[in-house]
């Protein structure tokens, strides 16, 4: 599964930090666009799967993390609100819908992985485990937890305010522990 995002737009704000949003079901790539239309910053992740049918077979787009987005804004700002107008949105991620912001290396090391398309997989949310840095190549500084399954070594790089995590192979690649 190769991924790739919807274009982030920019918008000069001070003291903005990146949230995470939830969305109705299957409303991801709407509210995104919507979002950008309204000049707001987004960043939604999306996978390429091949989906069949009893005709055919398709390469379709799907949102890496079903229900979720992200938008980089000042949340004291009007900002918060324009998002939360949007129709598909249903709050920000956080205690009681309130926005908890999500660290920046976490969406930088994300949109890496996206932009090297390297293939990566959901993978389920791991709090423990050991941290590691890719040291060199194309993801030269990208951070996330290291596991082993099967021989196979992989990254999680894990999302920690929607508590949700991509896989990655990192088989060739010399690790640092932190």
């Amino acid at each position: 599964m190769f991924v790739r995002a919807m274009p982030l737009t920019t918008t000069p704000a001070a003291e903005s930090h990146w949230y995470a949003f939830r969305t109705r079901a299957r409303h991801e790539k709407r509210a995104t666009q919507q979002l950008r239309e309204a000049g707001v910053q987004t960043f939604l992740p999306l996978a390429h799967e091949i989906r069949e049918w009893s005709d055919r077979r398709k390469v379709v787009e799907m949102p890496l993390f079903p229900g979720y987005g992200f938008v980089r804004i000042n949340y004291l700002s009007p900002d918060r609100v324009r998002v939360l107008s949007i129709h598909g949105i249903v709050s920000f991620v956080g205690p009681h819908g309130s926005g908890t912001p999500v660290p920046d290396r976490q969406i930088e090391d994300l949109r890496a992985v996206i932009h090297h398309k390297m293939p990566c997989r959901p993978h389920p949310y791991l709090a423990v485990g050991r941290r590691v840095r890719i040291r060199g190549g194309a993801l030269d500084g990208v951070e996330g937890v290291l596991t082993e399954q099967r021989e196979d070594r992989s990254l999680v790089i894990s999302l920690d305010s929607i508590q949700r995590a991509v896989s990655i192979r990192i088989e060739g690649y010399d690790l640092d522990v932190l």
